[in-house]
C-alpha cells in the first residue's frame, strides 16, 4: 500500500508533463505539414553553384 503513494503521484506527475510537452508541440506548430517532409525525402537537393565547380 505505501508503494501505491509513491507510485501514483510519479504516474500523475509524468502524464502532466507529457500533456504539457504535447500541447507546447501543437502550439509550435509541428504537425502542421505531415505530408511535405514525407515527400521531400524522395527528391535530391539542386546541387549549389559552388558545389558543382569544386567537383570538376
Amino acid at each position: 500500500m505505501s508503494s501505491l503513494l509513491l507510485l501514483i503521484p510519479i504516474a500523475l506527475g509524468l502524464g502532466f508533463f507529457y500533456l504539457v510537452a504535447f500541447l507546447w508541440t501543437l502550439r509550435t506548430r509541428q504537425y502542421d505539414d505531415l505530408e511535405g517532409a514525407a515527400a521531400r525525402i524522395l527528391f535530391d537537393d539542386e546541387p549549389l553553384e559552388n558545389d558543382a565547380h569544386e567537383r570538376r
